[in-house]
């Protein structure tokens, strides 16, 4: 799957990722009056809306981009309807030829780390049969519970061929309260005196400590383009982080949150990127879904919602290829 994220990214010329991250404030009132007098003002009918809502973005952009990202929290708050939404836009979405990151955040242990990766990447058995639940074609997950929450994802990638982004360096403000601590790491040292035991110790931020291990997974997966199915999250509102770790994380795919609302730039990105243009994938949610709002785009109005979503994927597009060539890259 990494392999064919890659192509696509090279067929568009748009490293980017659409979150299709729908609250009902950023649905425009015909969206929501035509599914209310549908489904009601009901469960039902808020995930109609947001079905009708991310139907009309994805219809506008879908030629110019390479993959989506539904936010699960998004559909989840909705109940049962809201998910039975989130599994119809994943479908479309695939339908119109896009790769699918699911915005899952999965964290845990065991059969029940198994049984997420089952329900999202894999399949499960049902009597006789192999039944496939949500079928993105990635998952982003929290390493926080060490190789035992990562490596049943990782099982499910090798049998499906495909991926996940593991977090390493979020992009929220206080992503550094846990993230930024220094944590005291030991390597091989021959010249280490003899009270060491061989060992010398040197203090480095935990997020460069989850990388290293992000780099030692990906080696199970390899694609054919020199990239890995294991990728990390790096956001990029931290661009000095960012390029510690594209060096490493070399074999890496990184999914690079926090472009345009939270603040991060297409100059902001470049050290995201290896030499190729590659190595990256920058995500905007309501950046791009609720562009109609801002006042940039408020000449589309709520009716042409969709087309300010076009053209805010066309503005972020030209907004990284400027900032490469700012640099000669």
């Amino acid at each position: 799957m990494i392999d064919k994220l890659i192509e696509k990214i090279q067929k568009t010329g748009a490293p980017i990722v659409v979150g299709l991250d729908p609250t009902m404030k950023f649905v425009p009132d015909h969206i929501k009056k035509a599914a209310f007098e549908e489904k009601g003002e009901t469960l039902e009918g808020a995930a109609e809306a947001i079905w009708l809502f991310n139907k009309a973005i994805v219809d506008k952009t879908y030629d110019l981009i390479p993959a989506v990202k539904p936010q699960i929290a998004m559909y989840e708050q909705f109940g049962l309807p809201g998910l039975a939404a989130f599994k119809k836009t994943v479908d479309y979405c695939k339908e119109k030829g896009l790769v699918v990151i699911g915005d899952i955040k999965r964290g845990d242990i065991g059969s029940t780390s198994a049984a997420y990766a089952a329900a999202h990447l894999g399949r499960v058995q049902v009597g006789s049969s192999f039944c496939a639940g949500f079928d993105e074609d990635f998952a982003t997950v929290n390493p926080y519970l060490g190789s035992d929450g990562v490596q049943p994802f990782i099982d499910v990638c090798k049998e499906e061929k495909k991926g996940i982004f593991i977090l390493v360096k979020t992009s929220n403000p206080s992503s550094g309260e846990f993230q930024d601590r220094l944590v005291q790491t030991g390597v091989t040292a021959g010249a280490a005196d003899e009270g060491t035991g061989g060992i010398a110790f040197s203090d480095k931020p935990l997020y460069e400590v989850v990388g290293g291990k992000v780099a030692e997974w990906s080696e199970q997966l390899m694609g054919e383009k020199g990239y890995s199915y294991i990728g990390a999250v790096v956001g990029a509102t931290y661009p000095e982080q960012g390029k510690i770790l594209r060096t490493v994380m070399p074999k890496s795919f990184i999914l690079v949150p926090g472009y345009g609302a939270q603040g991060g730039t297409g100059k902001d990105l470049i050290h995201f990127f290896d030499e190729n243009r590659l190595g990256a994938i920058v995500n905007s949610s309501r950046g791009i879904i609720a562009a109609y709002q801002s006042e940039k785009y408020s000449q589309f109005g709520p009716v042409g919602f969709a087309d300010a979503a076009r053209q805010a994927v066309i503005d972020m597009i030209t907004d990284i290829d400027q900032a490469f060539a700012g640099v000669g890259r």
